[in-house]
């Protein structure tokens, strides 16, 4: 999570086989049907992905790596760009391929391209058999009945009812980190996003649901648990007893209180929702790490105005100044759109300022991406190659700053929460607080295992982690 700047950090990941997201195994007597999902985006649609799995693990389903073996081969899909919609029909025509060879596979685009495009996708992709909204998804393993029968479902309407409600309970093996969506959707409306409209209006789930949720997370090995939601910042849950609101920070406070739980993040925030009583619990809550991702989208308040933001440079700055007084060792990230339409040199000059104010230690920076459906969508594009020079300009300047938030930590004791084994004979890998990847060697007498918070000392820093030893 705190990767060099890149023009996109919505990768593909591909649940492995062995990942917790298997909710059972199929009766003995009866041959597995494998599932492969391959997820692009945010950690919302990674979380979304394990639920499905989870949810047709219920019909049977097992996970494989390999879409070659698959029964059903299922595509979480992302919005946010026009290039990330562009590559899922690129993997349907793959797998149109592939169907041809094996007419029995079951195809499925599940997400925000499902969402913003329903039928549209079979139209253009006649192999495809479903096509699931962001917000339908338990609705899985219905569609897939459904297929079998001949039919080809296309669901994407807001559902009334609550989705967590109706998936299965999360499986026995855990990782030591996990997801743990708590709210949806975003009122926001910036003019270039398109999550209103795929994602739908901000609805946060109810706190005992959540409490309940990470109590059995923690049960079954989990240490870490990562708040999710498109403005989680804007969290308000009824609380336990229905009959008042939470705001995050008042969750995160209730979710310290568990046993075994050690560690808690969020993500993403939005400055307007920073409250007060948020920024003092980094202050005040030792489980609450020293990361915050808090994007600002732009140093130029015309820009700002353009994009319907609502904030300004200097309010986002006092912000920062703030918590940081709650919390100085805080590691802050961003995010970044250069050649919003409208962006002059002196807009850009303006965010690269901001950036040199703040500090970043890691940033997310794109091209703007024009969405169709967005207030944004229609107005005329900076030309691409001075859109090309100022994004490498960005990018210059916060991976260097980057860089030296990683030096910085050299000599520096850290906790590591412990989460798979290393290359190496012998080493692991993990995250700081700061949540940069940490790779430590374990000893004879101090062996290491998933799960483990160790104590280490930073020895040296690369170019997207650290080494460190034990102490």
């Amino acid at each position: 999570m705190s990767p060099k700047t890149t023009p996109s950090p919505m990768p593909a990941h591909e649940l492995a086989p062995q990942s917790d997201a298997v909710a059972s195994e199929a009766p003995a007597t009866v041959p597995a049907k494998k599932l492969h999902i391959k997820t692009f985006g945010c950690q919302m649609n990674v979380y979304d992905s394990e639920r499905m799995a989870e949810a047709m693990g219920t019909e049977g389903y097992v996970l494989t790596d390999d879409a070659a073996d698959a029964d059903m081969v299922l595509l979480n899909t992302c919005h946010i760009r026009e290039k990330a919609a562009e590559k899922v029909y690129s993997d349907l025509g793959r797998l149109r391929v592939l169907k041809e060879a094996k007419p029995s596979l079951t195809i499925g685009v599940a997400g925000c391209v499902a969402q913003a495009e329903g039928a549209e996708i079979r139209r253009r992709m006649p192999s495809v058999d479903l096509v699931v909204g962001s917000q339908n998804y338990h609705r899985l393993p219905a569609m897939v009945r459904a297929v079998a029968r001949g039919e080809r479902p296309v669901d994407t309407e807001f559902p009334v009812e609550d989705k967590f409600e109706h998936l299965p309970e999360r499986p026995m093996a855990a990782r030591p980190a996990a997801f743990l969506t708590v709210q949806e959707g975003c009122d926001k409306f910036c003019a270039f996003c398109v999550v209103p409209y795929t994602r739908g209006a901000e609805v946060s789930r109810p706190a005992g649901r959540i409490l309940s949720e990470a109590r059995k997370l923690v049960e079954r090995g989990v240490r870490e648990v990562t708040l999710l939601g498109q403005n989680v910042n804007g969290y308000h849950g009824a609380d336990p007893s229905g009959t008042a609101h939470w705001s995050l920070a008042q969750l995160v406070r209730a979710l310290a209180e568990i046993d075994g739980l050690a560690r808690i993040r969020y993500t993403t925030s939005h400055p307007n929702d920073m409250t007060e009583d948020l920024i003092a619990a980094h202050g005040e809550e030792p489980k609450l790490m020293p990361y915050l991702h808090l994007p600002v989208q732009s140093g130029s308040d015309r820009i700002l105005k353009l994009m319907n933001r609502k904030h300004t440079a200097e309010s986002y700055l006092h912000l920062i100044e703030r918590i940081r007084a709650a919390r100085p060792d805080i590691m802050l990230s961003g995010d970044f759109i250069v050649g919003f339409p409208g962006e002059t040199d002196e807009d850009f000059e303006a965010t690269l300022n901001l950036v040199r104010q703040v500090n970043y230690g890691s940033a997310y920076t794109f091209k703007y991406s024009a969405r169709p459906g967005t207030p944004a969508a229609d107005r005329p594009l900076i030309a691409d190659h001075i859109v090309e020079a100022r994004l490498q300009a960005l990018k210059d300047l916060t991976n260097a700053q980057q860089d030296a938030g990683l030096a910085s930590m050299v000599g520096r004791e850290l906790s590591v929460l412990i989460e798979k084994r290393g290359r190496n004979e012998g080493q692991w890998v993990g995250k700081s607080d700061y949540l940069h990847a940490v790779h430590v060697r374990e000893t004879d007498d101090r062996p290491l295992g998933a799960g483990v918070l160790a104590r280490v000392r930073v020895t040296q820093a690369q170019a997207n982690s650290l080494t460190a030893e034990l102490v």
